[in-house]
């Protein structure tokens, strides 16, 4: 299951037009359903061992509450911990790079380049913005490589190195497509409004953000992995999920159901649904098929269905618009700021680039200068990190409400339901190496779900019908 506040895509946002991609990355192989966390650095660890994860049509035991193996326990517990850590080292590295590239004066000779060679401002964003996100893709890339490490260490990941640089490449290609038409109306709004562009720009990124959500699934997602039409894969799985989808009063038809290609490099399991309106859409990944029994993917869709029906979209898209207000509104207030501690001259001051005198000793003349576009990057990545928690709590929160619709929409439609969702979340654990006893503070900052265990203990828990009541969002 995705995290479903739209935090990332938000932040795709805020990567593409201000930050450039240490915020977020499109779509990645790796972004695990169950994951917790992603991962940065670690020591060595023997794979998985898959014998251990019973296969689609095996029994499964009774679950009472999340166990691994001792072996398996510690595992989890260390990537846990790894995870923690390679995210705060991780953020900390962000910023230092982003520090070198400004002390590193990079910007102002990509600017120079591109004012040499020409004075239109689109075809001045053309010429900037490809090597700066190269510049930051490139300093970044030793997290990233980090990351994959860890992820084939741990057994999670078997996707091969050039696979993945492959992958790496092309959501480069994407960053620098996106993230250059976006600099270009960041700065636009900058030039003619000095002093609102912030609010501006931010009306602006309400429609990006819908528009992102839209064109994910049909155009992004298909470069990184193969879809097929479920209907073709699995007949009797797209049946039942057609009951599913008829019970919770959605549309999307068996032609919008598809079975993603994801075994080939990654042992993480996956089904979710994405896109609104003509893009909407149920993904379910192979592994999924192969690891879990009908009912378990059953249930995991429908998790995915409260999302939809508890309109956690439009909820995550409204919170989305305040968190990005606030972070355009900081940067708008700090910019100044940051820059005039770098020289004397006012650095909010309109005039052409050509008359302006250098104004800071990282040579960046101003606000609207596109090599102010680091340092604005600095502060938004800040406050994106302070603002983060409140983000995850959300998501959480959301994660939490579709745990329990998926079990009110599966009752009576799957036998047990509390308990096929308490098998679920135990291979979903097991197969991503969940953390049993996450630190309290890792979930505070970074957690997107609820933990494995109290997923489980929750599942096991709810039960309106035992005293002839009924479900809270499927009467």
């Amino acid at each position: 299951m995705r995290a479903f506040l739209p935090s990332a895509v938000l932040l795709f946002i805020v990567a593409a037009t201000v930050s450039l991609a240490l915020a977020s990355r499109p779509v990645s192989p790796q972004a695990l359903a169950f994951s917790q966390t992603p991962t940065s650095s670690a020591l060595p660890s023997p794979p998985l061992n898959r014998a251990q994860i019973p296969a689609a049509g095996q029994a499964v035991k009774h679950v009472t509450h999340y166990t691994l193996p001792p072996a398996l326990y510690r595992k989890a517990h260390r990537l846990g911990q790894i995870s923690f850590w390679g995210e705060l080292i991780g953020t900390v590295y962000s910023w230092f790079i982003l520090v070198l590239i400004l002390n590193w004066r990079l910007a102002p000779k990509y600017r120079d380049w591109a004012e040499k060679v020409s004075r239109v401002k689109f075809l001045q964003a053309l010429i900037f913005a490809p090597p700066l996100v190269l510049t930051i893709g490139g300093l970044t890339i030793p997290l990233d490589i980090a990351q994959h490490w860890v992820s084939r260490r741990f057994g999670i990941s078997i996707q091969g190195w050039a696979s993945w640089f492959w992958d790496w490449t092309k959501q480069e290609i994407v960053l620098i497509v996106i993230g250059t038409f976006l600099i270009w109306i960041l700065y636009a709004v900058i030039h003619r409004a000095p002093r609102r562009w912030w609010f501006y720009f931010w009306l602006l990124s309400l429609p990006l953000m819908a528009l992102l959500i839209f064109v994910q699934p049909v155009v992004i997602d298909p470069m990184f992995n193969k879809f097929e039409p479920l209907a073709q894969k699995d007949p009797a799985l797209t049946a039942t999920l057609e009951q599913l989808v008829q019970r919770a009063g959605q549309n999307i038809p068996p032609s919008r159901m598809f079975w993603m290609g994801a075994g080939a490099k990654t042992t993480g399991l996956n089904a979710y649904v994405t896109g609104i309106g003509a893009s909407k859409r149920i993904v379910v990944w192979d592994t999924t098929i192969r690891d879990m029994n009908t009912p378990q993917i059953v249930y995991v869709v429908g998790h995915e269905m409260g999302h939809y029906v508890l309109h956690h979209i439009w909820k995550g898209m409204a919170i989305g618009a305040v968190g990005l207000f606030l972070l355009f509104y900081l940067g708008f207030r700090t910019i100044r700021w940051l820059l005039g501690r770098r020289g004397g001259r006012d650095p909010d001051r309109n005039a052409p680039s050509q008359n302006l005198k250098l104004t800071t000793n990282w040579e960046i003349r101003g606000v609207a200068d596109w090599a102010s576009l680091p340092a604005l990057l600095l502060l938004v990545s800040v406050f994106s990190f302070v603002g983060a928690p409140i983000g995850s709590a959300v998501s959480r929160h959301f994660e939490h409400q579709a745990d329990q619709y998926g079990l009110e929409v599966t009752h009576g439609l799957t036998p047990d339901s509390s308990q096929v969702a308490a098998q679920s979340f135990q291979i979903l654990g097991q197969v991503d190496l969940a953390d049993p006893a996450p630190n309290p503070v890792d979930v505070f900052l970074f957690y997107s779900h609820p933990p494995i265990p109290d997923r489980i203990r929750f599942a096991l828990a709810y039960d309106p019908w035992v005293r002839g009541s009924h479900g809270e969002f499927v009467k």
